[in-house]
């Protein structure tokens, strides 16, 4: 787990000026990589300069597979070279099979795996991979440059094209130096302040700066001097309606992939919600490794929000050892600008700083550097509320009516997913209301379809590839870094992914209960946890916080509003939408945090 910075010249040549201030873009991000940079330089020209150089390749090394300086990149191999930001998971068997095709390995990284990998396969090599990865790869042979980009846009990779000079980076705030002029990108802004979108597109909040999408290369023709896009992978969906081997192959792929992101050479831990994904992770990491194993818990002193109870089950299994972080509103008025500076881009919810704060707690207090979290489940197994509606939507369009009642009706007698219905979270996915836009918000963009579906998977899809996975990646990719941690996502193996994309609907939602593949396959959690009827989430205390401890920043911050000045909001209906918050109106608390929030990053990162 790494950074990265590069740059290539495709019409001149880069001058001894230019490498200090690349060499000062890569070790930006020195705590994406603290224990070592390294930084190349190549000539594309032979009449370029003693001094002058074409490419440049920048890299801050996080050790975690092959400790020894073999690690190091930029790694040159066969006349390729390779900056990369990420893990292979699987580059144990890649790398005996490639050993059995005859190639010759000098290190034990994952990172040469990926080398030999498009030696002998070229770019459509990289569908043998599982892992997270961003990297970037010269090869002087055939004088290309491939760009690539993880399946699910776990590891970021970002990139300004600037006429014949291409920038990458895994930081937008290393691209910034680059940028003939900050301006705001005002879809994004938009889709974010009116329907609480992040990374739902290729773009970011910054007009000039843009994402690698996911499972696709970027290849630069250093002979033609053109880009272009070339997908290598895509879901392969093929339907299971058998129950029991459904459930049997989810669980074989499951604790398989738990298995391999187990693989380190220094020491791992896990978060712990007490909900039902993070705690299955937690038990099979824990049977598997058969050693104390730590897990790490965010909890409220507001019984209403904290998860406690069922982190104290979890905590009292085998093996399973937890600590607690108390989140408080005092943390978060401390670390604000802090999460701000790492995050880059607006975010909508106090949680993001409740999981920067945990992370912070695991740095200082242990040695543990990989951490697995279980980002992926909901999506991949139909467990949020959304999804549950959906299926009714979907079992009403096919006719099966009775089917409808028969999941409310369990529902209801459970007390499971429909008794947590709220409208004022659930407008996202309401046309009707989603269209409806508070008159405080004077930007006026083209909203984003975030409610219409032809089928389930299709839906499951859209949330893995734009409304949910991605964002919540860069949150917990933002946060691990900034404190040298890296965060391993077993829910999001693509074997597994597939495999639960496969599942027929009824596998996922039974009897009004949300992900019940998951739930019927883990006997090993306790049955408080398995069967638990409640779904909080990553819940924090936003509501009350921004009408006590946050209510003097809010007022100071509108007081003389950037979003104001640039004609973004009305700062005087803002300020009285949330009068109307703090008496008591039925006013969603994300509102008024997303506002907050957007403010707080125009005037950090557009207004300097």
């Amino acid at each position: 787990m790494c950074g990265i910075f590069g740059s290539i010249n495709l019409s001149g040549s880069y001058t001894e000026r230019d490498y200090r201030s690349f060499i000062s873009a890569t070790n930006l991000v020195s705590y994406r990589g603290p224990e070592y940079g390294g930084y190349k330089t190549f000539n594309l020209s032979e009449g370029n300069g003693e001094n002058s150089f074409s490419i440049f390749l920048g890299h801050r090394r996080l050790s975690i597979i092959d400790l020894s300086d073999n690690g190091r990149q930029p790694m040159s191999v066969d006349g390729l070279c390779i900056v990369f930001n990420g893990e292979i998971f699987n580059y144990i068997e890649l790398k005996n099979d490639l050993i059995s095709l005859g190639e010759i390995f000098v290190t034990d990284t994952d990172t040469e795996v990926i080398l030999k990998i498009y030696k002998r396969f070229g770019e459509k090599g990289f569908t043998r991979l599982n892992g997270m990865w961003a990297f970037v790869i010269y090869d002087s042979i055939n004088e290309l440059i491939i760009i690539s980009r993880d399946r699910f846009s776990i590891k970021p990779l970002y990139y300004l094209n600037n006429d014949n000079e291409f920038y990458f980076a895994s930081e937008i705030k290393q691209l910034l130096p680059f940028v003939p002029r900050k301006e705001v990108n005002e879809q994004n802004l938009y889709s974010f302040l009116q329907q609480g979108l992040v990374e739902f597109n290729n773009q970011t909040f910054f007009k000039d700066i843009q994402k690698i999408p996911a499972k696709q290369n970027l290849i630069i023709d250093l002979r033609k001097k053109k880009l272009y896009f070339s997908q290598y992978w895509n879901y392969t969906i093929n339907p299971i309606n058998n129950e029991k081997e459904g459930i049997e192959l989810f669980y074989d792929l499951f604790k398989e992939s738990v298995k391999i992101r187990l693989r380190s050479d220094v020491n791992v831990g896990s978060l712990l919600s007490g909900g039902l994904d993070s705690s299955a992770i937690s038990i099979l990491a824990a049977e598997m490794l058969k050693e104390s194993f730590s897990s790490y818990s965010v909890v409220s002193n507001d019984r209403k929000y904290s998860e406690e109870k069922f982190i104290d089950i979890m905590g009292k299994q085998k093996y399973i050892n937890n600590k607690k972080l108390i989140f408080e509103p005092e943390l978060v008025l401390n670390k604000l600008d802090e999460v701000m500076y790492h995050q880059e881009e607006p975010f909508g919810s106090l949680s993001i700083m409740a999981q920067y704060l945990i992370f912070e707690k695991i740095k200082k207090e242990t040695d543990i550097t990989v951490v697995l979290s279980g980002q992926g489940g909901d999506e991949i197994l139909m467990g949020y509320l959304k999804y549950f509606f959906f299926y009714l939507k979907d079992l009403t369009k096919k006719g099966k009516l009775i089917d409808v009642f028969k999941q409310i009706f369990y529902s209801i007698i459970q007390r499971t997913v429909i008794s947590q219905f709220e409208i004022k979270t659930a407008k996202r996915y309401i046309p009707f209301l989603a269209d409806r836009q508070q008159k405080h918000l004077r930007l006026k963009q083209q909203m984003i379809d975030t409610w219409s579906f032809d089928n389930l998977t299709e839906r499951q899809i859209k949330d893995i590839d734009f409304f949910s996975v991605p964002g919540l990646a860069h949150f917990e990719d933002r946060n691990s870094m900034a404190h040298s941690l890296e965060v391993r996502n077993p829910f999001l193996d693509h074997r597994l992914v597939n495999a639960a994309l496969s599942l027929t609907p009824t596998i996922k939602i039974k009897n009004g209960w949300t992900k019940y593949a998951l739930r019927k396959a883990m006997s090993e959690l306790p049955d408080q946890i398995r069967w638990r009827r409640d779904k909080k989430g990553f819940t924090t205390p936003d509501n009350n916080w921004l009408k006590s401890e946050l209510k003097p920043l809010i007022q100071n911050s509108f007081s003389k509003s950037i979003l104001g000045e640039m004609g973004y909001i009305d700062s005087k209906l803002f300020l009285g939408y949330y009068d109307s918050f703090l008496n008591g109106a039925p006013i969603y608390d994300k509102d008024i945090f997303r506002i907050l929030c957007a403010e707080l990053w125009m005037k950090k990162w557009i207004a300097n």
